[in-house]
């Protein structure tokens, strides 16, 4: 038998006279003594009758997403902090604390967190009744609290038992509206850090899936909590 010279995975397709050929291999080409067509894994198949199509394929596993069930699709994200442990680092309490979960934390570089915003959320009967949207001043405020992970930390301050103070924004804009089902991932990434003065300086994005929904510039003031054993005993 010869194959013909023309075929290689950019032709996937020619057609052979033959009876009956059956599945080949890229080792079982070389003994035949073709040359290697530079493929990982080929295989080579050809139905039944004569002057059938030679099919070649990598071997890839066809429809895998379609048949995994759509609640099966898409991982969980990761947990580096949970509630109870936002809870220990920040002082905000319901209904002004507005991250459910850290999901990455590089102390004092960058920290990403997400809230889960629902219609449950106290502010969506009034804005707007009948057009629920998350405010802009929120999503500010939510982002300010997951920066909030990053000046707190203890190695990064050198010091305990300390709240931060939203002090300006600079350079915020709003891409597209937040609605209840949406996930807010917020990253914060820490640009100065001036621990003489407790000043802090952050940029910060907002992503509802890959799209950017708010980003800006964040400067974070730090002052002492006289309740601070409560917050790191």
């Amino acid at each position: 038998m010869q194959l013909p010279p023309f075929l290689s995975c950019s032709q996937p397709m020619a057609v052979v006279s033959s009876n009956c050929i059956p599945s080949l291999t890229l080792g079982s080409l070389s003994q035949l003594g073709r040359r290697s067509l530079g493929c990982p894994s080929l295989s080579l198949k050809l139905t039944h009758p004569s002057n059938s199509y030679l099919h070649c394929s990598l071997n890839v596993p066809e429809n895998t997403h379609e048949d995994t069930p759509m609640e099966k699709r898409f991982p969980p994200y990761p947990t580096v902090m949970d509630i109870n442990q936002i809870r220990e680092r920040l002082p905000h309490r319901f209904p002004f604390l507005l991250v459910d979960r850290i999901i990455e934390y590089n102390p004092g570089v960058s920290v990403v967190g997400i809230k889960n915003v629902t219609i449950n959320d106290n502010f969506f009967p009034g804005h707007f009744p009948e057009r629920p949207i998350m405010p802009g001043v929120l999503m500010i405020e939510a982002m300010s609290q997951v920066g909030g992970a990053v000046i707190l930390e203890p190695d990064v301050k050198g010091t305990s038992g300390e709240v931060f103070f939203l002090a300006g924004v600079d350079k915020v804009r709003f891409r597209k509206p937040v609605i209840p089902g949406d996930t807010l991932v917020m990253r914060m990434t820490l640009m100065k850090m001036h621990k003489r003065f407790g000043v802090a300086k952050l940029e910060g994005k907002a992503y509802v899936g890959s799209e950017l929904v708010c980003e800006g510039e964040f400067l974070m003031a730090t002052g002492s909590d006289p309740q601070a054993r409560f917050l790191y005993p």
